[in-house]
């Protein structure tokens, strides 16, 4: 098994909502925000190749949008497939690409535009959704309707490439788990991945960073956030259990962690790289 982190590049965000109820003064130390408050997040995907399976989990933004939309959000770097690109790998050699949710920063980059339609970036690929995650997205709250855009989601179906998880804890691939979360979105799902080296998961937006460890450190993206404590409870009893390694999507500089019991509670050890962590 081979398992590569794809950073498509950076984006920004407002601390507070990244934060919730966490105060400025204590985050504002870990990841320092702009004058207009935005702290600057990764834009991280990860590719697990093994024996005839190239599988993506998450796709980034995309470029669909137009500049107005990405000015609130100041993406920088080299794209997700410049970034594919070297690591040794086309659009064309990805066999599936499952997506932990919908919102646009986890999603945008499966669909691009050709002239007034959509294709796939990834022409070879099933693409792989909860189905309660995809009824959630197709017909949104307003809360959170800003993040689910109609562009990034229903040409999926429409170009036949629509396949849903099953609906327990089993994956379409034998070396994979899925944990899924309720407080962030309805039914994101946590891919946890059994490598040679250990377990790793893909913490998408439950733990958005290392900092977001804390029982008390919930976005305030999230729809549900008493819900989010029972999901990080839940992951705790496992990922200390079985040694989970905790691959962060959003962290600007930490691509993984492990957990450690404290005396303040779980707590991450020292933030690494996937190379570092031995993946």
């Amino acid at each position: 098994m081979k398992i590569s982190s794809i950073l498509e590049g950076t984006f920004k965000l407002d601390g507070g909502a990244m934060f919730g109820v966490v105060p400025r003064k204590l985050w504002n130390k870990l990841n320092p925000s702009d004058e207009q408050n935005l702290c600057t997040w990764a834009l991280r995907c990860l590719l697990v190749e093994e024996g005839n399976t190239r599988l993506l989990i998450d796709s980034g933004m995309g470029d669909k949008q137009d500049e107005r939309f990405f000015s609130h959000y100041e993406p920088q770097g080299e794209g997700l497939i410049a970034a594919l690109g070297g690591k040794g790998y086309r659009p064309e050699d990805i066999t599936d690409v499952l997506l932990t949710h919908l919102h646009f920063d986890h999603c945008g980059g499966t669909i691009r535009r050709k002239g007034d339609a959509f294709e796939a970036v990834f022409p070879n690929a099933r693409i792989w959704v909860d189905r309660r995650q995809w009824e959630w997205a197709v017909y949104p709250n307003a809360r959170e309707k800003a993040s689910f855009l109609t562009e990034n989601i229903l040409p999926i179906q429409e170009l036949g490439l629509l396949n849903f998880l099953p609906e327990d804890e089993n994956s379409p691939w034998p070396w994979m788990k899925l944990f899924r979360c309720f407080g962030h979105t309805e039914s994101m799902v946590l891919p946890v991945i059994d490598a040679p080296s250990g377990k790793l998961v893909f913490c998408a937006d439950l733990f958005p960073s290392v900092h977001h460890i804390p029982m008390a450190w919930v976005m305030g993206y999230d729809m549900r956030p008493l819900e989010t404590l029972e999901d990080k409870r839940r992951f705790f009893e496992k990922a200390v259990q079985e040694k989970w390694t905790l691959f962060f999507e959003h962290d600007p500089l930490n691509e993984c962690a492990v957990l450690e019991n404290t005396e303040k509670g779980i707590r991450a050890g020292k933030g690494m790289q996937l190379v570092e962590a031995g993946f």
